[in-house]
């Protein structure tokens, strides 16, 4: 046996002795120890190693410090005195001077060093598993609808998490016939807290009701089957849990039907609403590899594929002069027209299918573009010739944009045009008849309102967009574009990007002092 492999079986037998005697050592640690120093070899390269990098970097004691149980001596130094910073900056100028008017180091600086933050790191799924498996809560989700997911297991979290005792539920129509099992749920779940159903009407991810959930005294509100619309910095005055509720389908049937209707080749852009976004995602890939182009457009700061009532975006067509990105039709998922008429306004080249989930069929739909352009340019005409006008802010959660008001106020300002605001939770003809004065409305509360319904009120009732294109602030579609949110699109195409990243729905009270400052230079 050579010299070196005596010494490493000594000094793993002088280790093994010291280890074995230590009996803090967890029982599963001492035996992967004890087994590994078995190995002499292995022992002697990894000692080495050890030795190698601490005399490179200089860390800590030495391995054989460390056996020995010998600690290295500790040079003592007096504590260092706390300088402040009159002191710090002169200590370091009176430096530089003695280097030649070089500047001082760094560590002899007064200035204070910042340190960039971290990024905290995200958590994905954070719910523990004792709320993930607990049987009693998997037992009372079991009573609601299988296919649908109201994410209770991350809601109990968040309210325990929290420390929430009164928590606002909040949710469409739709969906309030399963409100009073979810509260049971949440009660019997998280004792000692106390949950609210808001009863009223819930349109979109737009009506999210912050302003009641505090005003009632609660401390958290859950928002069921909308996205996250409206930033939460702005509903910072209380803490808001958004629910999807993603709804299963039958994916096979959807796939059938695409491949039984569409020829292979087709480019496709779907669709739909946020119930439905997975579900979107994941048959795209099994589609395309059924020879299928599909296309998931998006309009920031929506999810991709996801639209709204007012929101949608423009896609490539035949008549925009991109040929090779030419899309053949667009395919929406989901139960109604309401979120595909956005979609249709917005690319009325583009024939649109609809594909009902509950109801498994396919339908071609259908949109008259024409009378939609000769009432809103007939309503734009009378609003031209408006003497007084009326700005309406919708109250029903956060509907309103109190900048956006701001915005045609300054408009109006500089027009030297009189006009009274108004605030509203629903807009109906009657009421706005009573103010027989006021010869122009604009509301700010729902695009849709003024797109659907604007040819049953008495006066001219406009969107902001409109108001700005009467007044200057945006070009007409009637002429060679518009810009907006969604960019420059071809003549004869209403604009449909209310909450895009620039969008009106979206203005800031910078954008406001923004104009007011270019008004005042020119």
């Amino acid at each position: 046996m050579d010299d070196t492999k005596k010494r490493a079986q000594s000094r793993c037998s002088f280790f093994l002795g010291k280890l074995e005697a230590k009996q803090s050592l967890r029982q599963e640690d001492k035996g992967w120890a004890l087994k590994f120093l078995r190995r002499p070899r292995a022992f002697c390269q990894i000692r080495n190693k050890m030795e190698e990098d601490r005399a490179a970097t200089d860390i800590g004691p030495t391995v054989s410090g460390e056996l020995n149980g010998d600690p290295e001596p500790v040079e003592k130094k007096p504590k260092r005195r706390f300088i402040g910073r009159k002191a710090a900056e002169a200590k370091a100028a009176a430096k530089a001077e003695q280097n030649g008017g070089d500047a001082a180091n760094l560590e002899d600086s007064g200035a204070i060093q910042v340190a960039p933050k971290r990024r905290p790191a995200r958590a994905l799924n954070n719910v523990p598993e004792e709320i993930l498996n607990d049987p009693a809560i998997n037992e009372a989700i079991a009573l609601l609808p299988r296919n649908y997911n109201f994410e209770i297991h991350k809601t109990i979290h968040r309210i325990r998490t929290s420390g929430a005792t009164k928590i606002a539920l909040q949710m469409p129509e739709g969906l309030l016939l399963f409100a009073t099992t979810i509260s049971d749920i949440l009660t019997a779940f998280c004792p000692g807290t106390e949950t609210l159903i808001m009863g009223d009407v819930t349109y979109g991810a737009c009506c999210v009701d912050d302003f009641t959930a505090r005003a009632l005294g609660c401390d958290l509100l859950v928002h069921y089957a909308h996205s996250c619309l409206i930033p939460v910095n702005v509903t910072g005055g209380i803490k808001t849990l958004y629910v999807f509720v993603d709804i299963q389908i039958d994916v096979e049937h959807l796939l059938a039907t695409i491949e039984r209707n569409f020829r292979a080749g087709s480019t496709i852009a779907m669709v739909g609403t946020i119930q439905f976004n997975a579900t979107l995602h994941g048959t795209a890939p099994q589609l395309r590899a059924a020879g299928y182009n599909v296309l998931i457009p998006q309009i920031t700061p929506l999810s991709k594929g996801e639209i709204l009532g007012c929101t949608s975006p423009h896609l490539p067509n035949k008549d925009t002069g991109e040929a090779e990105k030419k899309v053949d039709c667009i395919l929406y998922l989901g139960d109604g027209r309401f979120h595909l008429e956005s979609a249709m306004i917005h690319n009325p080249s583009i024939p649109a299918y609809r594909y009902d989930p509950y109801s498994r069929r396919l339908t071609h739909e259908i949109y008259d573009h024409g009378t939609l352009l000769a009432d809103r340019g007939k309503a734009l005409q009378q609003a031209r010739k408006a003497k007084k006008w009326g700005l309406i802010l919708g109250s029903l959660g956060r509907q309103g944009n109190p900048h956006t008001l701001q915005l045609i106020e300054a408009y109006l300002r500089d027009r030297g045009i009189p006009f009274i605001n108004l605030l509203l939770s629903e807009i109906f003809p009657g009421k706005l008849a009573m103010m027989e004065e006021v010869e122009c409305w604009v509301q700010v509360a729902c695009p849709r309102l003024s797109i659907d319904w604007g040819y049953a009120f008495p006066r001219p009732l406009l969107t902001p967009y409109e108001a700005l294109v009467v007044l200057g602030g945006r070009e007409s579609w009637e002429g060679k574009g518009v810009k907006g949110g969604s960019g420059e699109l071809e003549a004869g195409t209403y604009p449909m990007d209310y909450y895009s990243k620039e969008g009106l729905g979206r203005v800031k009270a910078e954008d406001v002092a923004g104009r007011k400052s270019c008004k005042a230079a020119s």
